[in-house]
C-alpha cells in the first residue's frame, strides 16, 4: 500500500476535535453513511488497520458485515497433535506485515506468537500527544510510518467512586462497538465498572457521535455514612453478622451428585414456635448498627423500618405454644427472661388466638406510627387541642387523647374518647346523633370543625373524618381496625378489608418506607402502582392462608424496602426464615440469590457468595446451575479467597470439592505466569491432561537443564498412573521416564564387554531417538528452545554411553554410530560423532589389510 494512502485517513482521524470532558470520550469517528464521508477512503483506512485474510468476501460499502473475522488456524492447547499454531489469530496487522507474514509461512518460518491491543483508550486526555486525539494504536503496527503512544487505558477519578448522574442506553444512532468491535465492548467490568457507549435518539446537542461512558456502580452503599465513606465495623455488622447467624440455625441438606463430585445443598429448618427468637435475633443485629456513628438519616430510616418489618414477622407468623410448652410470645420474651416451664406455661382458648394476634399486630401499628404522630403532634399550637386529639386517635394513644380533653374541661369529649373502638352499640349512637344533627338542620358552623372529624371519627365515618386530611396508609389501616370495622374482626378480614378499598382507590397506597418516611439522598421516579411497602406485602402474605401467594417476586424486590436497587441483604434473609417456617414455598426467586450472589461479591464476600448459592433450590430442569455458580465465583474471584485464609477454611467446610478449589488456583496461577504453581493445582484437581500441558511447555525443560531429575520423576510418576487420559503421552512427559530408565541400565550394564548388551542398547536408543524427533515433530512451535536444548542433552547423555561402551564387534559399533548420528543433537555434535566414526572406520580398514 502507499504511505500517502495510509497517511490520508489517519491524518483525518486527527483533525478531529477533542473530548469535551474526561468523563465522555466522543469518538472522532462513526459509520460513514451517517458522517458523509467517503466510503472508499473509510475502507482504504479499515484494510490498513484491520487487514484479515477473509475481508474481501465479507465487506461490502466499506461496512464490515455480520460475520465475525476469526482466522481458520486454530490452536487446541490440551491437543498437541491438532496444531502446531499459536491460537486464533485476532491481531490486525498492515498489507506489509502481512505480505511478509505470508511469506514466512510458506518458507515454513513461525508467525508471530502472541497479538497485541489493537485500540486503547484513555480518559485523561491531557496526557496524550496530539497526533493521537481520538483513537490509539499500540502494539507492533510496522506497515505505518507514524509513531504511536502506549496509553495506560480507562481511569476513574476519585469523585466518581459512587454512580454517577445520567442514563445512557443502548437505542443509539451509533455505537462504537458496532463501528470498532474489535477493540471495544460494550458491558461489565469488575467492581461493578460499567463501560458504554452511544448517545440518546433526539437527545440534543449529543449529535451522531459515538460516546464512551464510564460508570461505577456501587453496590456497597449500604455500608456507607453520611460522608459516603465505607466503614468496616458498619460492613460486618450488615453482611457477616446476619449470615453467621443464618449459619448458627438449624439446616437440612440435600446432596447433589455431578460427574464424580458431590455437592450439599443448604435449607433452613425452623418451626413457628422459635420463630420470635430469630427475630429477636435479627433485630438485635439491626439496633447495633443504629448505633453505628456517622449515618445519614436516610440509613436510619431504613434500619428501623427493617426493625418494624421482623417485629411484624413475628406477629403474623409466629404460634404460641401451649400446655407442658414455654410461650414464646409476648412483651415478657422480649425482655430476654427464662421462665420456669411450669410458671410459663399457660392454656389458651384455641378460639382465642386469632384476637391474641389481632391485638398483637394491633400493637405493632401503634408502635409503628407513634414517631410520625408524634412529630406532627409537636409541631401543633396549644389553642389546637382538639386538631391534637385527632391526631392521637390516627396513632390509637387513647390515653393520652383524654388527658388532653379532660385538661381542657372537655369532659363529655373525654368520656367518649376513653370509650372509642368499643363497642359497635356506642359507634352507632354516635353516627345516629350526627344524624339527627343534620337532618334536623343543625348549623354546624356553631360547632368546631375539628370536634366534628372526632364525632365521625368515634362513629365509625374514617371517610368522612379524614376526607381532606392527607395520611399514611399504616394509620389508615389502623384506623378502619379500630373505628370502623367490629372489635372481634379477625386480622385477615381487616387485611382483605383494606386491600378491596385499595383496588377502588378509597384508601392511601402503601407505599415503600422510603417515599412515605424519607428523606431521601437522591430523587427518585416513583408512582403509585409500582410497589407496595414490603410491610403490606407480609399482610397480604399472612391473609393468603393456603391460597397461592402470586406476588414473591415484587414482595422481594429491592425496591420494596429500599431505594438501593442493588441492596439484598436483608431481603434475602427475610425470604428464608419465611420460607423456613412453611409461609410459602417458591422455586422462583433465583433473581434474589443470584442478586444478593452478586452484591456479596462486590464486597469480597466469596465464601458468602457460595454459602447463599448453596441455599438456591434445586431445581430438575436445571441441576446443575449450583455447580456452575459456584466454579465462576472461584474462578473469577480467586485472587480474594485464596489469599484469605478465614475465607477458604469457610469454602471448604461448605462441602465445595477441592477439585474446584484447585482448578480455580491452577487457572489464577496460570493467568499470571506462575506455571509451577498451576501444575501442582492441576494435578491436585485431577486435570491430568491440562497439567501435562504446562509440564512439557513450560516446566520440564527448566527442571531438567537445571538437574532437578528427583523433582521430574515425582511429577512423571504421578502423570505415569492416568497416562491413559493423557494423549501423546509416549511423545511427552514420558520421554523422561524412558529416558531415566534407559541411562540407568546403560549404565548398569557399561562395564559388561557383551555384544550381546551393545546391541540391545543400540535396538533402545534407536527407538528413544526416533521418539524425540517424533515428539518434536508433534508439539512444533509449542516447545520452546529450552525443550529441544533439554531433548539435545539427552541424547549427548546416552551417546557418552555409547562411546564408553568396550568395541567388541566394529561392525556393532559403527551401527551405533549411525544411530547416534540420527539422534536430535547439534551440528558440532553430529561432527564430533562423524569424526570419531570415521576414526573408527579407519581402524576398521587397517586391520582388514
Amino acid at each position: 500500500m502507499d504511505e500517502a494512502a495510509v497517511r490520508q485517513p489517519i491524518a483525518e482521524l486527527r483533525e478531529r476535535d477533542p473530548p469535551s470532558n474526561g468523563y465522555e470520550i466522543e469518538l472522532s469517528h462513526s459509520l460513514p453513511a451517517h458522517l458523509g464521508l467517503d466510503p472508499a477512503k473509510m475502507q482504504e483506512m479499515r484494510m490498513a488497520m484491520f487487514y484479515n485474510e477473509e475481508d474481501d468476501e465479507y465487506m461490502e460499502d466499506g461496512f464490515p458485515s455480520d460475520e465475525r473475522y476469526l482466522s481458520r488456524e486454530r490452536m487446541n492447547v490440551d491437543s498437541p497433535t491438532s496444531s502446531s499454531g499459536k491460537g486464533p489469530k485476532l491481531r490486525s496487522v498492515s498489507p506489509l506485515h502481512m505480505s511478509s507474514q505470508k511469506a514466512g509461512r510458506r518458507s515454513g518460518m513461525p508467525s508471530r506468537k502472541e497479538p497485541h491491543t489493537l485500540l486503547e483508550y484513555s480518559v485523561n486526555f491531557s496526557e496524550l500527544v496530539p497526533s493521537t486525539r481520538g483513537m490509539l494504536m499500540s502494539g507492533q503496527n510496522k506497515g505505518f510510518p507514524v509513531k504511536m503512544t502506549k496509553v495506560e487505558g480507562f481511569k476513574l477519578p476519585a469523585e466518581q467512586e459512587t454512580p454517577v448522574a445520567g442514563k445512557m442506553y443502548a437505542n443509539c444512532v451509533v455505537d462504537a462497538a458496532l463501528f470498532m468491535g474489535r477493540s471495544f465492548r460494550v458491558g461489565w467490568g469488575p467492581n461493578g465498572m460499567l463501560v458504554h457507549s452511544g448517545s440518546l435518539v433526539n437527545s440534543p446537542g449529543t449529535g451522531l457521535s459515538s460516546v464512551i461512558h464510564i460508570e461505577k456502580v456501587a453496590s456497597d452503599k449500604v455500608v456507607r455514612d453520611d460522608k459516603n465513606k465505607i466503614k468496616e465495623d458498619l460492613e460486618e455488622l450488615v453482611f457477616s453478622d446476619p449470615m453467621d447467624l443464618h449459619k448458627s440455625l438449624d439446616h437440612e441438606f440435600l446432596e447433589t451428585e455431578s460427574d464424580s463430585f458431590r455437592l450439599k445443598l443448604q435449607k433452613v429448618v425452623a418451626n413457628r414456635l422459635v420463630l420470635p427468637d430469630i427475630c429477636r435475633s435479627y433485630i438485635d443485629i439491626i439496633e447495633r448498627q443504629l448505633e453505628v456513628s456517622d449515618l445519614s438519616m436516610s440509613s436510619r430510616v431504613l434500619l428501623m423500618h427493617q426493625v418494624t418489618v421482623w417485629e411484624l414477622i413475628r406477629v403474623l407468623f409466629s404460634e404460641r405454644a401451649n400446655g407442658n410448652q414455654l410461650e414464646p410470645i409476648g412483651d415478657d420474651d422480649q425482655e430476654g427472661m427464662v421462665l420456669d416451664k411450669k410458671e410459663g406455661s399457660v392454656n389458651i382458648d384455641l378460639d382465642a388466638l386469632p384476637l391474641v394476634r389481632r391485638a398483637d399486630f394491633s400493637n405493632w401499628l401503634q408502635d409503628s406510627v407513634c414517631h410520625r404522630v408524634q412529630g406532627e403532634v409537636g409541631s401543633l399550637s396549644d389553642a389546637r387541642y382538639l386538631e391534637h386529639i385527632l391526631l392521637l386517635l390516627t396513632g390509637r394513644q387513647l390515653d393520652s387523647a383524654t388527658e388532653v380533653a379532660a385538661s381542657r374541661g372537655d369532659v363529655r369529649l373525654a368520656v367518649l374518647l376513653s370509650q372509642a373502638g368499643g363497642s359497635m352499640t356506642n359507634r352507632s349512637d354516635l353516627s345516629q346523633q350526627l344524624d339527627l344533627w343534620k337532618m334536623n338542620g343543625l348549623d354546624f358552623n356553631y360547632i368546631e370543625e375539628d370536634r366534628l372529624k372526632v364525632y365521625e371519627l368515634l362513629a365509625g365515618n374514617i371517610q368522612a373524618a379524614f376526607q381532606d386530611s392527607s395520611i399514611d396508609w399504616k394509620r389508615y389501616l389502623g384506623l378502619i381496625m379500630w373505628y370502623q370495622l367490629q372489635p372481634d374482626t379477625s386480622l385477615d378480614v381487616i387485611i382483605r378489608f383494606y386491600d378491596h378499598l385499595l383496588s377502588k382507590g378509597k384508601v392511601p397506597y402503601p407505599v415503600p418506607v422510603y417515599i412515605d418516611e424519607g428523606p431521601l439522598d437522591e430523587a427518585l421516579k416513583w408512582s403509585p402502582g409500582d410497589r407496595f411497602d414490603i410491610s403490606f406485602y407480609l399482610m397480604l402474605l399472612h391473609a393468603s392462608q393456603d391460597e397461592k401467594f402470586g406476588l414473591l417476586k415484587t414482595m422481594f424486590s429491592a425496591f420494596s424496602s429500599s431505594y438501593d436497587p442493588l441492596d439484598y441483604h436483608m431481603i434475602w434473609h427475610q425470604r428464608s426464615i419465611l420460607e423456613a417456617i412453611g409461609a410459602f414455598n417458591s422455586n422462583d426467586l433465583h433473581l434474589l440469590d443470584l442478586s444478593f450472589v452478586y452484591q456479596l461479591l462486590c464486597l469480597g464476600k466469596c465464601h458468602w457468595a457460595i454459602y447463599v448459592i448453596l441455599h438456591m433450590p434445586y431445581l430438575d430442569d436445571a441441576p446443575y446451575i449450583h455447580e456452575k455458580l459456584i466454579r465462576e465465583v472461584l474462578s473469577q474471584y480467586c485472587e480474594l479467597w485464596s489469599k484469605d485464609d478465614a475465607q477458604r477454611q469457610c469454602i471448604v467446610e461448605l462441602g465445595i470439592p477441592e477439585e474446584w478449589i484447585y482448578e480455580a488456583l491452577a487457572l489464577y496461577h496460570e493467568y499470571y505466569g506462575d506455571q509451577q504453581g498451576a501444575l501442582e493445582n492441576f494435578i491436585r484437581c485431577g486435570n491430568w491432561k491440562k497439567a501435562h500441558t504446562i509440564f512439557m511447555t513450560s516446566i520440564a525443560h527448566t527442571m531438567f537443564l537445571s538437574s532437578n531429575h528427583q523433582e521430574i520423576w515425582e511429577i512423571t510418576s504421578a502423570l505415569e498412573n492416568h497416562k491413559s487420559e493423557i494423549a501423546d503421552w509416549d511423545l511427552g512427559a514420558g520421554i523422561y521416564i524412558d529416558f531415566y530408565i534407559l541411562k540407568n541400565s546403560m549404565q548398569e550394564e557399561s562395564a559388561m564387554d557383551d555384544s550381546d548388551s551393545l546391541l540391545k542398547k543400540n535396538e533402545s536408543c534407536k527407538s528413544f531417538f526416533g521418539r524425540l524427533n517424533d515428539s518434536l515433530l508433534v508439539w512444533g512451535s509449542k516447545l520452546p528452545v529450552e525443550s529441544r536444548a533439554c531433548y539435545s542433552k539427552m541424547t549427548d547423555e546416552l551417546c557418552e554411553l555409547f562411546m564408553k561402551a568396550p568395541g567388541v564387534a566394529m561392525n556393532l559399533h559403527m551401527e551405533c554410530f549411525q544411530t547416534m548420528l540420527n539422534a536430535p543433537v547439534a551440528d558440532d555434535r553430529k561432527s564430533s560423532y562423524l569424526q570419531e566414526a570415521v576414526s573408527v572406520f579407519t581402524e576398521i580398514l587397517c586391520s582388514d589389510s
